[in-house]
């Protein structure tokens, strides 16, 4: 293995390097930094989240400035402001010994007018999110004719946040003979064409292989009704007692919302996302940096360029829908040599999204059982013996108050003192967990050239007429051939059920008819809510599903006496709901 003195890092650097305790160049930084410093092309660099990307562009940028020139000389463009100032401060801490150069992070969330007093007294190296270089460009603050340098960091996140047209503006206002470095832990198509737009016979190197997690991830899936999801993420938590992790949610809605519940169920959690202010996002930050969060709730956005370390567990509280995003999520645990876990908690129906994934990493996710209630106190009891096993104890601070305590606890036997102990601490959990039912979802499909056990397509079919446990089943008379999906049944519901909430469950989608599952007590005014509906001209009808009911051939019937006319008319009247839905806000909880 070689040294960074051997890549051919300057001695100034090296001794800041030191400072921070770096000893051997990482993988991509070996690959990396001696072809920014000899040679002239491009470069596109794949590698995980974690693995030094900064330090192998970081150091090479900083031997190439040259500080007699106030000018900025390279331009560094980053997704988020988190990740903006990360490598903001990795580059001051770079360039500790190497006088005069000035690195400035801009970004949104902060005082413009700071920021552009310092561009005004001058500065080597720009770190910069999009939007905010796009606002000092405009007023004529930002001049970038000296750019040599180009590093796009995170491109595939930036592309996922819609940078393009802003990246295209960018580059506009920089010299043609730029070196451009693009740095990236996936390779989708898209980042192919920004290569081919904007690159120049790019070198590829690749730490890993691409579109892969990390190796000392372990990738375990937990299979629950959609209701049980949130009971299953509390049971995963319970049973890893010293668990730090993130949990990322699709929508900001539903981030907030799961963790609201896990702060009032008493867990050390809170939530990151979009809609926070600058200062609300510093202050979880700060507390998740700390540790004083155990668990961070995030959307995939508002955990881009978070650098956390030794994370134990990663947990997809849904699947992402680009599979790029989940290697991503996956890449934040089992860094440096570490081991981790990225759990992935799904229904049913996600298991072909699962497979998509098993496919693209090339590694194989567990199937894991839910904890039980006994496996989980078990647990939490041997952490308990754990902790006090190693707890610090000062003997002579705690020797004067012995004896009192002594006395009045002296009619206790010791494994009555133990049982007093270990029940002040679980009590909460006992009671919780008492009578608690198994959660996993039971796949009862026939196993493959089982022919015999195989059930006939009328029972499948009967099947998705019952409900799942304590719910009741609904039968509506539309479905996909009539425009008709999940999102605009939720839509429906928010506007013509009045009253309480309603939670939907399952949704099965029929080509002419559709099923969903409503909590029992909500069936009958669910049903009367629905039935007389106007759904783009179409008449809706709901009824409790009966199991031995053939809706599929009702659904024909109907297709048969439907007319083809009046569908401008219809388009109309979806829009006039449209509109009143926007108007009247929504008024029960979506699911």
């Amino acid at each position: 293995m070689k040294t960074f003195e051997e890549l051919g890092v300057r001695d100034d650097l090296l001794r800041a390097i030191k400072d921070m305790g770096f000893e051997n160049p990482m993988p991509v930084q070996e690959k990396v930094i001696p072809h920014l410093l000899n040679e002239d092309g491009d470069v596109i660099a794949l590698a995980q989240t974690g693995t030094g990307k900064t330090a192998a562009f970081g150091l090479p940028v900083l031997q190439r400035i040259d500080t007699s020139r106030v000018v900025p000389q390279a331009l560094i463009i980053a997704p988020t402001r988190e990740l903006c100032l990360q490598i903001g401060g990795d580059l001051s801490d770079f360039s500790k010994y190497t006088p005069d150069l000035k690195v400035l992070p801009v970004y949104g969330g902060s005082s413009i007018e700071s920021q552009i007093r310092s561009l005004r007294k001058g500065v080597h190296v720009i770190v910069a999110t999009p939007g905010r270089l796009m606002d000092l460009i405009r007023r004529g603050v930002v001049k970038l004719d000296d750019v040599h340098t180009v590093i796009l960091d995170e491109a595939d996140e930036m592309l996922n946040m819609g940078f393009v047209d802003d990246i295209n503006e960018i580059l506009s206002h920089v010299p043609e003979n730029r070196k451009m470095l693009l740095f990236s832990a996936t390779m989708p198509p898209e980042i192919a064409k920004i290569a081919a737009t904007y690159m120049k016979d790019p070198e590829e190197f690749v730490v890993g292989t691409k579109n892969t997690g990390a190796e000392n991830v372990r990738h375990i899936y937990y299979m629950v009704h959609a209701r049980d999801k949130y009971l299953a993420l509390k049971r995963i938590a319970d049973d890893n007692p010293n668990i730090y992790g993130i949990i990322f949610c699709r929508t900001r809605r539903e981030t907030q919302e799961i963790a609201d519940k896990l702060i009032q169920d008493g867990y050390n959690a809170d939530s990151l996302h979009g809609e926070l202010s600058q200062a609300q996002r510093d202050m979880v930050m700060k507390k998740f940096r700390d540790r004083v969060l155990r668990l961070l709730v995030a959307t995939d956005v508002a955990a881009r360029g978070l650098d956390v370390s030794d994370l134990t567990h990663v947990i997809n509280y849904g699947l992402p829908d680009d599979i790029a995003t989940y290697t991503h999520r996956s890449g934040r645990t089992g860094r440096a040599g570490k081991t981790g876990v990225s759990i992935a908690i799904i229904h049913s129906r996600e298991r072909g999204k699962l497979k998509d994934i098993e496919k693209r990493i090339g590694k194989t996710f567990e199937r894991a059982e839910v904890p039980t209630p006994a496996h989980i106190i078990e647990k939490q009891l041997y952490n308990l013996a754990d902790r006090l096993e190693k707890v610090k104890v000062d003997d002579d601070e705690i020797a004067k108050y012995l004896p009192g305590v002594s006395r009045k606890l002296s009619w206790l036997s010791e494994e009555d003192l133990l049982k007093r102990v270990v029940s002040l601490e679980f009590n909460r959990l006992l009671d919780y967990y008492k009578d608690a039912p198994v959660i996993d979802f039971i796949d009862e499909k026939p196993k493959k050239g089982d022919r015999k056990e195989r059930a006939p397509k009328s029972a499948a079919e009967k099947d998705r007429r019952t409900a799942d446990r304590g719910m009741a089943r609904i039968y509506v008379n539309a479905g996909k051939n009539d425009g008709f999906y999940a999102g605009n049944l939720i839509d429906i519901l928010n506007h013509a059920i009045h009253g309480q909430r309603v939670d939907v469950g399952r949704i099965d989608l029929m080509p002419g008819y559709s099923l969903f599952d409503v909590k029992k007590s909500d069936a009958r005014r669910v049903v009367e809510g629905l039935t007389g509906f106007d759904f783009v001209g179409h008449k809706l009808h709901a009824e409790i599903a009966d199991p031995e009911k053939d809706y599929s051939r009702l659904s024909s019937r109907r297709k048969r006496d439907r007319k083809d006319s009046d569908v401008k008319e219809k388009n109309g009247n979806f829009d006039k709901f449209m509109k009143k839905g926007k108007s009247s806000g929504s008024r029960h909880k979506k699911r």
